[in-house]
């Protein structure tokens, strides 16, 4: 067993290939089940606010094979609870702050938003249980839930919402900087951010029983996960248990984007590249979903 992993496991390589954002719009429904259907796409992250969350539902129960996971949503946003409720988290309209680090230093510091949160968090658990779905997993939207207040809060509510697998990004800054260097800084700085966090949070979620992947990489080149640069990464990736997640999504005139223009058509191309199939595959790597984890010999904890 790796030292990073929570799973021990045979020699096996497995990948969860993760499309996130589900529900944010009838264009990121359409690229995500495109990439399920047509590509490698094993897997996704549900936002249960999102203008498309209803669309996604039914998508996702047309799709069986897709794990759905929950996409916690406490930055640039909306709430599930009204704003009467949560007056520390969000404006009168009900949606987050857009700043998600003044956003996560108000959560630190301020007992009235601790205690919103943790009543948000409850909220939009239940209203992903109302779905039917299984639970795959929970990540959060710009990684929010990897705080520190926000990750004691979901691990708190993991028995009660079968809570089995938490996203903790962690990806080697060297393999994204033999490829790509632009943006240095930013890269620099939130490798070291997340690596902290990373560290905080597993020791938690071992803590507790709760799983997480070797490796997950899409963070050091958000909304820039194209075929070339997948080809590049996968190739250098040394762990066997790892989650790549991206946004894949088609345009839809007068709908809002979830990225950069152009880079949900990008990253849906690359997950449906013959290409990065054959390098996943000539590289060891069995395609999986967390809804796998306990049929697959040695990947259960």
């Amino acid at each position: 067993m790796t030292p990073s992993s929570s799973i021990s496991r045979s020699r096996r390589r497995f990948a969860i290939i993760n499309g996130d954002d589900f529900g944010f719009s009838t264009g990121v429904n359409q690229g995500i089940i495109k990439a399920h259907e047509q590509g490698v796409l094993t897997s996704t992250s549900l936002m249960v606010t999102g203008e498309a969350f209803e669309e996604a539902i039914a998508l996702a129960k047309a799709h069986p094979n897709l794990a759905v996971g929950l996409h916690l949503v406490l930055g640039c946003g909306k709430a599930v609870l009204p704003p009467h409720q949560i007056p520390h988290l969000v404006d009168s309209q009900g949606n987050f702050s857009s700043d998600s680090v003044k956003a996560g230093l108000r959560y630190q510091f301020s007992a009235a938003a601790r205690r919103e949160l943790a009543l948000e968090i409850r909220a939009q658990l239940e209203k992903f249980r109302e779905t039917g779905l299984p639970l795959s997993h929970v990540d959060g939207h710009l990684h929010m839930h990897c705080h520190p207040v926000i990750l004691r809060s979901l691990v708190a509510l993991a028995d009660e919402f079968n809570i089995k697998v938490i996203r903790l990004p962690w990806e080697e800054l060297s393999f994204t900087l033999n490829l790509d260097r632009r943006d240095l800084l930013n890269k620099v700085i939130w490798s070291g951010v997340f690596g902290g966090l990373r560290r905080y949070g597993e020791k938690l979620l071992k803590s507790k029983g709760i799983q997480f992947c070797d490796r997950v990489y899409g963070l050091l080149e958000s909304g820039q996960m194209s075929e070339d640069y997948l080809l590049g990464l996968i190739g250098q990736i040394q762990a066997d248990f790892v989650e790549i997640y991206s946004h894949p999504a088609i345009t839809i005139p007068g709908e809002p984007l979830n990225g950069p223009p152009g880079a949900g058509e990008v990253e849906l191309a690359a997950w449906m590249s013959d290409r990065v199939r054959e390098i996943l595959m000539s590289n060891g790597f069995e395609l999986m979903n967390y809804n796998n984890i306990k049929s697959i010999d040695g990947l259960e904890s």
